[in-house]
């Protein structure tokens, strides 16, 4: 194994870490809602009456790389895949959030921290499939 120095972020990988931690921890504390993603869109598209913090929060998805573009220049797009793997890919992760009833910023930052079984179980459900997947990939079909 190889480490790309070039593209070793760990200052800028902690604070990133670090501001998702204190966001998630903010959000449970101050509003008493999971920094989930699939479940803040899914309330702006189904309908929830309490739409205006998650448009603001989406808001501030979208916001935050051109804000990061002020000081440092973004990274580099690179596609690896055709347009129907991107789509198969997102059809997928749809499927797999909806049966996990929630995404792996939901699982995976805010449901391990309260210490949640259903949550530990989908993060290894999601990680698990991922390792697989990558391998069959690279390894079976490259």
């Amino acid at each position: 194994m190889q480490i790309d120095l070039a593209h070793f972020t760990p200052l800028a990988s902690l604070l990133g870490g670090a501001l998702i931690g204190l966001t998630a921890g903010l959000m449970i504390l101050l509003a008493g809602r999971v920094a989930g993603i699939a479940g803040i869109i899914g309330g702006l598209i189904g309908g929830a009456a309490d739409k205006s913090w998650r448009l603001f929060f989406i808001a501030g998805l979208v916001i935050s790389p051109l804000i990061w573009s002020l000081f440092a220049p973004l990274p580099a797009l690179q596609m690896v895949t055709s347009p129907l793997g991107l789509i198969i890919a997102g059809l997928l992760v749809g499927i797999g959030t909806r049966y996990a009833n929630g995404c792996t910023s939901g699982h995976g930052v805010c449901g391990l921290s309260r210490f949640s079984l259903r949550s530990l179980i989908a993060v290894l459900s999601f990680m698990g499939t991922g390792f697989v997947t990558v391998f069959i990939i690279k390894h079976l079909l490259g």
